[in-house]
């Protein structure tokens, strides 16, 4: 019998340490475990890791030989951030003479149009390079910082994108000085210096928190006995290596939310839905539109930044969230958890401990306002959730998660009611309702946003508090509702599924396509330095016109799955469904008009009625192998062949045109989809297409024909 190949996913959220193992053959999931996040350890989150791990294993049987990847989410850099636990940064900027006055009011922080709640602790030193900075220049400028409490060093240049050699030379003498150290040419391509400058700052504030982070999970995985790669979810839904993480903690951020979206398209396969993940302490929303998360840049704390992350809305109210009352009604549910009380759920406490209760008032934490309502009893106290009204009220079924004792949530909610006057049923009610409000108006704001249509909108609940609040918010809103598969877990499952994603971005006003190639070059050395293996490495090239932007985006494993058994990969009848709801036209209506390793090319006919005549068009649709839209043209042709005939007929159809604007052209071969959208000339399209076809046994032209 051949020895399983398990890959590990492990969620580490707010309240519980959530760890999956998946056969990733099969896509079976052959174990879980949970442990409550160790927040308060010596080692922080990685002893709670290391436990969640460790019973996994015991408990599922499997050998250490047998795990071939460990993958986890965390929440450290946006904890660090929010909670404001970060370093003083030392920012180096960097210019010649003239434009000095300039550099520095674009690279200082302390301006409050930049830092406007001046969380960002900030120190700011200027370096002419009208000359060759020197390293005594440097050390000079570090050390002055070093005086000034700086525990971080940041490297920015007006035109470093271009040539980085200036931050590059400043991050050496940093880090040989032993002070950790960030670039902003590392952190992105794009020339805006003000919101470059800022992104790296961030990024550097959080910096020696993560990388002490990093060195105690790995170094806890490793004294596991786990020799496989460790790997840390990304915000955008890919995984990296554990150096990312110690040198680019801002790509983490929303790493759990991110986590339980892959679970959602990449396990369960949604196509078009908003996906609630409900957990103890906090509920994330995410909208899904033709099988991809939405994509933005991420403000965090008011400071806009260059990274791109997946559109969660996060909301403070989930299944443990804690109850206030004033004027004698539930005011407010959350933010406080239970788990961040330190206290066990009421519903799951001993009825007969619990008859002998009595209502106080505590503040979870030292600084918070107004108090939330506990029951005291004998020798414990318990917390009042929404867990609890959603189970006195008979909302959660047996096998569910969520369920518990249905007797003692009924005597809390009983008690809660003595204090405001109600019946037990009417106060878990209003907690509910209350609880809920925010959740349904975030999912109002996002239909209305995307303009969704409630009949055709599914609502996806996951998380072990998804029975708890998503269905009564589905109800209320009118919009069909579904329970994840295996909920309570979907995000380790997700970050247990998820490939290595990458993602770099170049202001180029005109690129050529040896810049085209440059930048396919560079993405796939960082891949490679990722842990993908060669051969798994997807490249998609976009063009976005109005922002001058090319944007290189790219996929890949660190094994070659089976592609005839596991889960996440798409067969061609479940791709050919998906393309036909994204097309919105009939399944016979669409048919495979070309196929690779790694993708599908869908055409869908599509028949318009305009007022004196039909008109006929073809959709262009390719999805990869794991159902991701990665080009949809509603009015498209596709040429295919040799290399020669490829070009003949694309040389035709360009010389065709009566236009003097080139059309929009894409090349597909097995791993690679490059858009030509920034090339203008007909020369130049042809010049590039050959370029690629150059390397290229199988390939497909898809162009434009509006």
């Amino acid at each position: 019998m051949s020895q399983r190949r398990i890959r590990v996913g492990i969620d580490v959220g707010g309240t519980f340490t959530k760890a999956i193992a998946i056969d990733i053959k099969t896509g079976q999931l052959i174990g879980k475990s949970t442990t409550p996040t160790t927040h308060k350890a010596q080692k922080g989150v990685s002893e709670g890791i290391v436990l969640a791990l460790s019973q996994l294993v015991k408990e599922s049987k499997i050998e250490l030989s047998e795990i071939e990847l460990i993958a986890h989410s965390t929440t450290q850099a946006i904890n660090a951030l929010l909670e404001s636990d970060t370093a003083k940064v030392g920012i180096i900027a960097m210019g010649v003479t003239p434009e000095k006055g300039d550099v520095i009011k674009r690279t200082n922080l302390q301006d409050a149009t930049f830092n406007s709640d001046q969380s960002l602790k900030t120190e700011h030193v200027f370096l002419d390079t009208s000359h060759l900075i020197s390293e005594k220049e440097v050390h000079h400028a570090i050390n002055s910082l070093k005086d000034k409490g700086v525990k971080v060093i940041v490297a920015t240049e007006a035109f470093g994108v271009d040539d980085p050699s200036n931050e590059m030379f400043v991050m050496k003498n940093a880090m040989q000085g032993n002070i950790p150290a960030t670039a902003s040419h590392e952190i992105s391509g794009i020339y805006g210096l003000e919101i470059r400058t800022l992104t790296a700052a961030i990024n550097a504030s959080v910096l020696p928190k993560t990388v002490e982070v990093a060195n105690f999970v790995e170094a806890a995985i490793r004294n596991a006995g786990v020799n496989a790669p460790l790997m840390i979810m990304k915000g955008d839904g890919g995984v990296t290596n554990m150096d990312t993480f110690r040198t680019k903690p801002i790509l983490t951020i929303l790493s759990g939310p991110a986590a339980s979206v892959a679970g959602a398209l990449l396990y369960l396969k949604v196509t078009n839905g908003i996906f609630v993940e409900v957990g103890g302490t906090s509920t994330n929303i995410c909208i899904i539109k033709n099988g991809k998360p939405e994509i933005r840049y991420v403000t965090i704390k008011d400071h806009p930044t260059c990274i791109r992350s997946m559109d969660v809305r996060i909301l403070g109210v989930a299944g443990g969230s804690m109850i206030k009352i004033k004027d004698g009604r539930v005011w407010k549910v959350g933010p406080r958890s239970a788990h961040i009380a330190g206290l066990k759920y009421a519903c799951f406490a001993d009825p007969d401990v619990l008859k002998k209760g009595k209502i106080i008032t505590i503040k979870p934490k030292e600084n918070d306002v107004e108090p939330y309502v506990a029951i005291k009893c004998d020798t414990e106290t318990f917390a009042i959730t929404n867990t609890c009204a959603a189970n006195a009220l008979g909302m959660i079924e047996k096998d569910d998660y969520s369920f518990a004792n249905q007797t003692s949530a009924k005597i809390a909610m009983e008690l809660l009611g003595r204090e405001l006057k109600v019946t037990g049923p009417e106060a878990a009610m209003s907690v509910i309702q209350t609880a809920s409000f925010e959740i349904t108006k975030a999912i109002s704001k996002i239909i209305k946003e995307f303009k969704m249509e409630k009949a055709k909108t599914q609502i996806i609940g996951g998380g072990g508090g998804a029975s708890v609040l998503v269905p009564f918010v589905a109800k209320q809103l009118g919009v069909p509702y579904k329970k994840a598969e295996h909920a309570e877990v979907i995000s380790s499952i997700g970050v247990a599924s998820s490939m290595i994603q990458e993602e770099i971005e170049h202001t180029i006003s005109n690129p050529t396509p040896e810049q085209i190639s440059e930048m396919h070059k560079k993405i796939h050395a960082i891949m490679i330095d990722r842990g993908a293996v060669p051969e798994s490495i997807l490249i998609n090239s976009e063009y976005i016109s109005e922002k001058a932007l090319l944007r290189v985006s790219a996929t890949g494993n660190v094994e070659l799955d089976s592609v005839e058994n596991a889960k996440n990969i798409f067969t061609l009848d479940e791709a050919l469904i998906r393309a036909s709801e994204m097309m919105e036209v009939s399944k016979d209506l669409v048919e495979l008009s070309f196929e690779t390793d790694h993708y599908f090319v869908f055409t869908g006919h599509v028949s318009e009625k305009k007022l004196f005549s039909k008109k006929n068009r073809h959709h262009v649709l390719i999805l990869d192998r794991f159902g991701r839209m990665k080009l949809s043209h509603k009015n498209a042709k596709i040429f295919q062949g040799g290399k020669i005939s490829i070009l003949e007929e694309l040389d035709d159809f360009l010389e065709s045109r009566n236009n003097d604007i080139a059309p929009q052209v894409y090349l597909l071969n097995n791993l690679k989809l490059v858009d030509f959208s920034s090339l203008t000339s007909a020369s130049h399209i042809l010049n590039a297409v050959q370029q690629e076809l150059d390397n290229s046994e199988k390939a497909a032209i898809i162009v434009e024909t509006n």
